[in-house]
Order: C-alpha cells, then structure tokens, then sequence
C-alpha cells in the first residue's frame, strides 16, 4: 500500500458520546482501554500524533493522565494498538472478499465496494490508521508494514488472476494494485459525516472507476 499524504480537517468533538459504537474494537477489553483507543484516534485525528499530549487523551476520554499508562506503556503504543488493529480489519476484510469462488471481476467489484465503505465509514479511525505511520516506532512500523504488504499481495493477485482469465486488460497489476489501494485509501482523508452521499453509494460507484481503470470486460 502507498504512503498517503494529507491533514485531516479539524471537525471532531471535544469529548466522547457516552455510549461508545459497540462495533468499535470490540474484543478489546476493559472498556476503559476502548475508551482510550477512540480518545486516541479522535485527538490524533485533529492534531496529528506529536503535537497530542497523554493528557489531551486522558482528558478526552474523562480520566486522569495516569490512566494512560494503565493500558498503554506509552503513546505510541496506543497508536500502535490502533493501527494495528485498523490493519487487522482491513486485512480480513480483503482476504474474506479473495476467499470467494466468484470471478475475478466480481470479486474486484465486491473488495472496492467493502473497501471505500469502510474507509467512508471509519474514516476517522482510517485517517489515524493510514497518515499517522511514520509516527510508530520502527519494530511497531515493520509489523504493521507486514500487514499492509499482505493486503497489496492479494489485491495484486486478485488483479492476475483477472488479466489470466481476460477479464482484466492492466500490464502491470503490481502498480494497479497499489492505485486500487490509493484510492480506497485517500476516501478518509477527505470524507465527513456530513457528505449527503453514504459509504455504500460511494463505494459502488469506485467500483465501477476501478474496473474502468483495470479495462474489465463488463459485457457487451
């Protein structure tokens, strides 16, 4: 996956909804670590990891600057926790989608929708996830780094695949996987919650960019 580039626009509350999105790291237990994972992200999200104090997100998340530590021996490791977690997802979203016995082409049209929906819809977690790497220390940059190779290999090969059964007309499916990535990728840079256009729509109409840009054959 490429390196995004890009500031993130400066519309988030100053304090967290009481009840958090059950759908939201679910399996990351206690509650009070939840809490400080979505502090996180919303204060990296607005200020970008360095200028974010472990008080800006104690404070955001209602708790004191020693609670931090409790959870996560450090801010990094909290945006480690969360990239990490954010690549996970990503990571399962493409190999569920990859995994199915469908054409190429339906396939693609399936990962792209998935893929912008989520970016669409998470897109403050995604913008932390994707334009806050360089951020993470470098055992913590390597791991994730791993996982974000992983997703362009299967995209890379979903896309072979496509160009060895003629569906797909791209001469170099290395560099299509990566513009597939980018542009699924670039949707939480500049998506808001207040776009009339919802993250399904979005994602069905890149879908149909994309096969326009991979030269499928859509039919007659």
């Amino acid at each position: 996956m490429s390196e995004p580039s890009g500031a993130a626009p400066d519309d988030l509350p100053e304090e967290l909804p009481a009840e958090l999105p059950a759908e939201l790291w679910p399996d990351v237990q206690p509650d009070a670590a939840r809490r400080l994972m979505l502090a996180g992200v919303e204060s990296f999200a607005r200020r970008g990891f360095h200028a974010t104090t472990t008080r800006d997100i104690a404070g955001r998340a209602g708790m004191s600057p020693a609670a931090l530590y409790v959870h996560f021996p450090s801010k990094a490791a909290l945006l480690f926790a969360i990239s990490k977690y954010g690549h996970e997802q990503t990571l399962l979203l493409v190999e569920r989608v990859v995994a199915r016995p469908d054409s190429a082409t339906d396939k693609m049209i399936a990962l792209v929708e998935d893929f912008v929906a989520w970016h669409a819809r998470r897109h403050t977690v995604a913008r932390v996830v994707q334009y806050e790497l360089q951020a993470l220390p470098e055992a913590e940059y390597e791991e994730v780094g791993q996982l974000r190779r992983r997703i362009e290999q299967l995209v890379r090969e979903l896309i072979t695949e496509g160009v060895a059964s003629g569906e797909f007309t791209v001469p170099e499916p290395r560099t299509a996987a990566r513009a597939v990535l980018s542009l699924g990728v670039d949707v939480a840079r500049w998506y808001t919650d207040r776009m009339r256009k919802s993250p399904a729509v979005l994602g069905r109409e890149y879908a149909g960019l994309v096969l326009g840009m991979l030269g499928a054959k859509t039919g007659d």
